[in-house]
């Protein structure tokens, strides 16, 4: 917080500024809190960082908000966010294996989280139980608009996209909500196909419906490779109201870390049980199948990686037999004694928490939420896969909403209210 003054504080707070001595038993943690806390109660923008409180931990970097994480699955964007100073005010998922997860690694109750969205259906329902928020943060159910989920929607008759009624629309509950709430900012994820699918119809009518809104729209398609060791293309869609930010927002998608991309060793376990190392039958079928498909000039196989690569995509199908991320025997094959079910030679799964840290809920974003072993498995293996297969990755979504902290500050600066003024 060096580039910025604090301002309006008590007088033992402005002493532990100039003098360096702060009032008995004041941390530093406690000082900065209370002092974001009477900045934000005394001077505020009734339409921006509303009431907000600040967080109990929070990057130095990081500005007081609050957001609503609808679709939230295990918390991709609630772990993100609010490692960059954000207060989650509403939580809604219907899933009720993921909500499980979500209110053991945030700590709340089943009756914190709403259910089904679709429940709220009036202006008047969303304004009674939706609480004012800064940013509202969705990953839509993405499925209507996968190449995967298209095609077997088709395969098997059914609507895909917009004609999907119990998914596809699922974006205009969003608009819904964007209307009647009017959140300054919108951060929304969705596959990479969204915006080809259709011909591009679907992505047209999520655009147009976004900036009839009043929202200025960004939108790419960030692969996490750079983030974590797994090709996972996603587009990211970030929306500035036009009414607080004004026409021209200054935002930029972040680039990537001028870091090494990770590899799959950086999140490999050395001990596993050795019921994620295939069975021969398993490793055999997958191995025809390949076969039979390679014959016919198709693509589709089994994904072979060891410690210095990168893996495919995790799906949520993961579980069924993990064809996608199989993980080559160390040299020399597996240790310990196997069952007869297994060899040495055969590759293994991904483990549970392997497939946490695949996407980006690693041990350092655990520790910063009090759990000093990684997040707590709660659910069954196979949940839990179909959960991480689901998630966003959440190192990218801090990397996006750094950028938006970023326009947020700025605006502040620019408008010469809220807590914090440039030094």
């Amino acid at each position: 917080m060096s580039d910025f003054l604090i301002r309006r504080v008590p007088d033992h707070l402005s002493d532990w500024i100039n003098t360096g001595v702060r009032q008995s038993g004041l941390s530093k943690t406690q000082f900065v809190k209370e002092a974001l806390g009477i900045a934000y109660g005394q001077e505020h923008t009734p339409s921006l960082f509303s009431g907000c409180v600040p967080p109990v931990r929070f990057e130095p970097s990081a500005l007081p908000f609050k957001f609503i994480d609808l679709f939230a699955g295990i918390g991709g964007f609630r772990s993100a966010l609010t490692k960059l100073g954000g207060t989650c005010a509403f939580s809604s998922e219907w899933d009720k294996f993921s909500r499980k997860t979500y209110c053991a690694w945030f700590n709340e109750t089943e009756e914190d989280i709403w259910g089904d969205i679709n429940l709220l259906k009036t202006d008047a329902d969303i304004r009674r139980n939706i609480a004012d928020h800064d940013i509202l943060a969705a990953g839509f159910p993405c499925q209507p608009f996968s190449l995967a989920g298209v095609s077997k929607k088709k395969s098997l008759g059914r609507a895909h996209g917009f004609e999907d009624e119990k998914q596809g629309n699922l974006f205009f509950k969003i608009a819904h909500i964007a209307k009647v709430k009017r959140p300054p900012v919108l951060f929304l994820e969705n596959v990479k196909n969204l915006r080809s699918h259709d011909k591009g119809n679907t992505w047209h009518v999520i655009k147009t419906t976004l900036e009839d809104l009043g929202y200025v729209v960004f939108s790419e398609v960030i692969d996490a490779c750079d983030w974590v060791p797994q090709h996972r293309e996603r587009v990211m869609i970030v929306c500035f109201d036009k009414r607080v930010f004004g026409k021209a927002v200054p935002f930029q998608f972040p680039e990537p870390p001028k870091t090494r991309r990770p590899v799959l060793g950086d999140i490999l376990d050395e001990r596993y049980d050795q019921k994620y190392i295939l069975t021969d039958h398993l490793w055999q079928y997958l191995q025809d199948y390949a076969e039979k498909h390679r014959r016919k000039g198709n693509g589709f196989g089994y994904g072979l990686v060891g410690p210095k690569d990168q893996a495919r995509t995790l799906s949520a199908r993961y579980h069924k037999d993990g064809s996608e991320v199989l993980i080559k025997p160390p040299r020399g094959g597996h240790r310990g004694r196997l069952d007869s079910k297994r060899s040495k030679g055969n590759p293994r799964r991904l483990t549970p928490g392997e497939a946490a840290r695949l996407m980006g809920f690693d041990d350092d974003l655990a520790a910063f939420f009090g759990y000093e072993d990684g997040f707590p498995q709660v659910v069954s293996d196979t949940q839990a896969y179909r959960q991480f297969g689901n998630a966003v990755v959440a190192k990218v979504v801090e990397a996006v909403g750094r950028q938006i902290i970023q326009v947020m500050t700025r605006y502040l600066r620019a408008n010469g209210n809220g807590c914090l003024i440039k030094g």
